[in-house]
């Protein structure tokens, strides 16, 4: 697999650059949202020559951004001298008085003043400058800003075909763009982290992962390789334990700094019979084997090695909070500094309130990073894409827990419609606005184009169902309400058919303007074959709006020919597949809104 060059974690404005500038007084739309922005009078202009200054937390890659930044907006030379009547850039001071990770930065007085309490702190800022910037003139403002939750990221963690190392590469560049920190190498078919633990990496492999450590820290992004024994370990066996070591050596030898042990979604069942005769028999037991190996990866490894960070752990009982033979032993015995994995009070749980967090803080006994499972689809019904925006997380969890990764769907361009919101979430749960962040989301991933992100909402609105919001396109279920509202009682209902017959259009030709409009031809490649699947039946419903009119009117004729229009879109409908889940598999689009509006009309004609 072919690594794409470290980057500076640039991003996608999440509005065209049209290079207008941006009105004295006025606040440009930032994401995350920050925790202050205020507007100052007048605005500062880019001028050809400017002076960059570095401070002590601008690091190489923050510089790097910067100046991209500043050249995207007409510099031509960007000097380290101060030139008369050139654009002074201070990159790196010192901030004091904020969280880690924050910075603060004031864009006045023909300055721009960047800085952040660390390096990562001073990166987030030129990230934030990155989306001010749309032109030579900038607004006068000024930003403070820092992070809610401590650790912020994705977890590869899902059952499918793991991402390709270029598919992990871009995304962990579109972690540092959204100040995101952590990314967790965790998937579940990667046979050298479950079922092939003990067998050490073929050399193409650990280049790989070479070049994926070496991304994650240009892009501020904490790179966790967790390995997952549990399927066949014998934890009293020191061979085990010394096969285990080895392999994370060989992790470390390129790079990898973060560790975790995977022990979910394994049998209780021994793997030897030393471990009966060790830990005897039963849950309890079983909490007994697994922190006493869990103990000694953190004393023999991880306490050995200078630079490594604090080993996460994700436990069998991983999802809900309650006390248990099982915790009482293990997470009694586990050394106090390990992070604790747990999936919010259900493997998908539909709301994570503060009380489930401090509850299960107080059962787990241990910092709890919590691994959502959104948008990530179970291997049991992989035939959906989640596309909503992240909600159902109260806001303040961030006192009860270190921080919230989230796993996402097979599909890696998809994947980042719904994390887009998940990072505005993370960063400032207090001020996360789901509507304007999911609309901001589908904005990048069209690229700016407004086009394109218009057949991007009306094709993420029939994906939008899932365990933490059951509503399916909720845009398209208001006029199919309003529709057969107006038609049950007994008006002519023009008004509300022709807007129904708006949005089921819009869903039929989102394939063809996203063909024409969409810049991102790898996430057009992955929504395809749900795409084909939406317009086929957005036809039907089309059809089945006109065959309604038709019955009403008295055109029997057009009613035959709508009927059978109906079936064959339905037909198409129906045998869309996606190749990785197999064929046989027909593709769920729209479930309950596109297929009941064919069912009732079908049904009232």
């Amino acid at each position: 697999m072919l690594l794409l060059a470290p980057s500076a974690g640039a991003i996608r404005p999440a509005e065209p650059d049209t290079g207008a500038p941006v009105a004295a007084g006025t606040l440009p739309t930032v994401f995350p949202v920050p925790q202050s922005e205020q507007a100052l009078p007048g605005g500062v202009f880019v001028t050809r020559t400017v002076s960059l200054l570095a401070g002590p937390t601008a690091d190489a890659q923050t510089l790097d951004l910067v100046r991209a930044i500043l050249t995207s907006a007409g510099a031509q030379s960007i000097v380290g001298t101060r030139p008369p009547g050139a654009l002074v850039v201070s990159v790196g001071a010192q901030a004091s008085g904020l969280p880690a990770e924050g910075y603060s930065l004031k864009i006045a007085s023909g300055r721009i003043d960047l800085a952040g309490t660390d390096p990562a702190g001073t990166f987030y800022g030129a990230q934030t400058l990155h989306q001010i910037v749309r032109g030579p003139e900038l607004p006068a403002l000024v930003v403070t800003d820092w992070p809610s939750l401590p650790r912020r990221g994705v977890v590869e963690g899902f059952y499918g075909p793991p991402w390709t190392a270029a598919a992990v590469s871009d995304l962990l560049d579109f972690l540092g763009a959204h100040k995101l920190n952590t990314f967790i190498y965790a998937p579940k078919d990667d046979p050298y982290l479950r079922s092939g633990w003990r067998d050490p990496y073929p050399p193409v492999q650990l280049d790989e992962l070479r070049g994926l450590a070496a991304r994650a820290a240009a892009d501020h992004v904490t790179f966790t390789y967790s390995l997952s024994p549990g399927l066949s370990i014998c934890y009293s066996s020191d061979g085990d334990f010394q096969a285990l070591a080895a392999k994370l050596q060989s992790v470390w030898d390129v790079g990898v700094r973060s560790f975790a042990i995977g022990l979910d979604d394994i049998s209780s069942s021994w793997h030897c019979g030393g471990d009966a005769a060790r830990f005897g028999n039963g849950p309890g037991a079983l909490g007994s084997a697994q922190a006493s190996l869990v103990d000694r990866v953190a004393r023999e490894f991880v306490a050995n090695h200078a630079g490594a960070g604090r080993l996460i752990v994700v436990p069998s009982e991983y999802d809900y909070g309650n006390q248990s033979p099982y915790k009482a032993t293990f997470m009694g015995s586990v050394d106090p500094d390990v992070i604790l994995q747990w999936t919010g009070g259900g493997t998908y749980a539909p709301v994570i309130t503060r009380a489930d967090a401090a509850g299960t803080r107080q059962v787990f006994q241990h910092d709890l990073l919590v691994w959502d499972n959104y948008p990530a689809v179970p291997r049991a019904y992989p035939r959906a894409l989640r596309l909503g925006p992240y909600v159902g997380r109260e806001p303040g969890l961030s006192q009860y827990v270190q921080g919230i990764v989230a796993n996402p769907m097979t599909v890696p361009e998809l994947s980042k419609i719904p994390l887009f919101t998940f990072a505005d979430y993370a960063w400032d749960d207090a001020r996360y606005d789901p509507a304007s962040s999911w609309a901001a989301s589908l904005a990048e991933a069209a690229d700016g184009d407004q086009a394109a992100a218009a057949a991007l909402r009306a094709f993420a609105d029939v994906n939008y169902t899932s365990p933490i919001d059951t509503r399916q396109a909720p845009d398209l279920a208001a006029p199919i309400g309003a529709f057969w509202q107006a038609w049950r009682g007994g008006g002519s209902a023009t008004g509300e058919a022709d807007a129904l017959a708006a949005a089921f259009a819009a869903v039929r030709d989102a394939p063809a303007v996203l063909d024409a409009q969409l810049a991102d031809r790898e996430l057009l490649a992955e929504a395809g074959p749900w795409l084909d699947a939406a317009a086929a039946w957005a036809r039907a419903d089309l059809a089945a709006l006109d065959l309604l009119l038709a019955t009403r009117g008295g055109n029997g004729a057009q009613a035959d020919l709508d009927r059978q229009t109906i079936g064959g879109n339905v037909s198409q409908a129906k045998a869309a597949t996606f190749p990785e889940y197999g064929v046989g598999e027909p593709l769920v689009v729209g479930a309950g809104v596109l297929d009941r509006f064919v069912a009732d009309a079908l049904a009232a004609a």
